[in-house]
């Protein structure tokens, strides 16, 4: 499958090798009538398939009320997505822009409002966004040379190593920021035991689920399963199902750092964007993440047992398959196969279906790989 040639756009993306046109459910359409099973969901970002009923009758319905009205006024659906997602946390306050990115700026900013304290502790191969400080808290080197110098104080320590976190840590410190899975970095778990050391040392502990948040992991949020709380969290990619939404929520306990003019965005909170997050807050029930998990451990079973893997890990349906291989290449097979998936660092295929993938899907998926893998 050759390149397609695309538009005048700046060359921040690889060359494309497939234009989509249309999507239902887990299937997308290319312009040649190609259909091919997603395993990508956008980058974990179509959390409830293509085209879902309620989030694209939520997101018209709102079209044909109110677009925009600026945050200088109230909406209705910024309001009531507030408070659904207060009441999913267990009591916090929202602030809504357009991207994980700016979720992450705007924790960065609150943290040192809040602590007076610029420094901040990190994980190697974390990705947290490519704005300046987002970048300047991503531990992947590659991303961060050619634009230093960036933000200081950031400290860079490996995933799951309480020791070196220990060592990190200093009076300069205010803001701990960790995924609990590194979606972008090998699709890594945390484990309870590092998140709460992490937890324990005395700054503020935000947790980025960007990727991890609204279901992937089989729970709302993925800290759910680590055993803490943390001060802040972002969200954004399966927010809105593939409407451009990023949140930052700040728990009531130390809520109050930011007062107005700190910090905004005009787009953020924007009415339609929000409708259909709520949507999807509506449709994340335990039926559905009772769904996630089996199927997650189904496509964590699966891979296992296919050649070319040494490890598969991961948490619900974000999961990463470590290859003796390079997985680009097992990534471009697959999808002249019909099947659309990811990578995660040069080693690591990385699968992040929509949440309503079902067993069948799984297996289809699967076979797909087991005949790219045995080539």
């Amino acid at each position: 499958m050759s390149a397609v040639l695309d538009a005048p756009l700046l060359s921040t993306y690889p060359p494309t090798r497939v234009t989509f046109v249309d999507g239902d459910g887990i299937t997308l359409l290319d312009e040649r009538g190609r259909e091919y099973l997603d395993f990508a969901a956008g980058i974990a970002v179509v959390g409830l398939g293509h085209r879902h009923p309620a989030v694209l009758a939520a997101a018209h319905a709102q079209l044909d009320r109110l677009w925009h009205a600026s945050n200088l006024f109230g909406t209705e659906p910024a309001r009531d997505l507030a408070r659904a997602l207060s009441a999913r946390f267990g009591g916090a306050q929202a602030f809504f822009c357009n991207s994980g990115t700016e979720a992450n700026e705007a924790a960065l900013k609150y943290a040192r409002k809040a602590t007076g304290k610029h420094g901040v502790i990190a994980l190697e191969q974390s990705f947290h966004g490519r704005t300046a400080g987002a970048l300047s808290a991503t531990g992947q080197p590659a991303k961060r040379n050619a634009f230093e110098p960036l933000l200081d104080g950031v400290r860079f320590v490996p995933p799951n190593d309480i020791a070196a976190l220990h060592a990190a840590m200093s009076e300069e410190i205010g803001l701990v920021l960790l995924e609990p899975v590194l979606g972008e970095g090998g699709v890594i778990p945390l484990t309870r035991e590092f998140v709460a050391a992490a937890r324990g040392l005395g700054a503020l502990l935000a947790l980025d689920e960007v990727q991890t948040g609204v279901g992937r992991t089989g729970t709302f949020f993925a800290f759910e399963q680590l055993g803490v709380r943390p001060d802040l969290v972002t969200l954004a990619k399966g927010l809105a199902n593939g409407l451009p939404i990023g949140c930052l929520l700040v728990a009531d306990d130390v809520a109050g750092a930011f007062s107005p003019g700190d910090h905004g965005s005009t787009f953020g909170g924007n009415p339609v964007t929000c409708a259909a997050a709520l949507a999807v807050c509506d449709a994340i029930d335990d039926a559905l993440l009772a769904h996630v998990q089996a199927n997650g451990r189904r496509l964590l079973g699966g891979l296992r047992a296919l050649p070319h893997v040494v490890e598969a890990r991961g948490a619900g349906l974000l999961i990463g398959a470590e290859l003796d291989t390079p997985a680009q290449s097992v990534v471009d097979a697959a999808l002249d196969a019909g099947l659309v998936c990811l990578t995660s660092g040069a080693d690591v295929l990385r699968l992040a279906p929509p949440l309503v993938v079902d067993a069948r899907d799984v297996d289809t998926a699967l076979a797909i790989l087991t005949e790219v893998l045995n080539r």
